[in-house]
């Protein structure tokens, strides 16, 4: 691969993510949250090791929904066929989400908890 195309990847990508940001409100939410969870973290100087967590957490509810809004163009440019399914899919990739999103809002409270605790002590 050429340095050429080795930066072009990186910049039909970054329209990918750009897209995403214009075009979906949850995913502005939950990058937000992220860069949250990321200054929370150097302000109350967590371990590497937490560090890793929470910033693979975040870029695991990041990249589902961004993996949702795919599915969702694809299966919008479906509709007419399928419609009875467009539905049933979109609940379930938006279900993924909402999982990984719960999943990591508790491993942040497990994180966060004891250097809370201190805080209010």
């Amino acid at each position: 691969m050429s340095p050429r195309q080795f930066f072009r990847s990186f910049r039909y990508a970054a329209h990918g993510v750009a897209r995403v940001w214009r075009e979906e409100q949850n995913f502005r939410i939950q990058a937000a949250g992220a860069l949250i969870v990321i200054f929370a973290m150097f302000a109350f100087g967590l371990r590497s090791s937490e560090k890793a967590i929470l910033t693979l957490a975040a870029a695991i509810v990041l990249v589902l929904e961004l993996l949702n809004s795919a599915i969702e163009r694809v299966v919008d440019m479906l509709k007419p066929r399928l419609h009875n399914q467009v539905e049933e899919i979109k609940d379930v990739t938006a279900a993924m989400v909402l999982t990984a999103s719960v999943g990591a809002a508790v491993v942040g409270v497990l994180i966060f908890w004891p250097y809370l605790s201190e805080l209010v002590q």
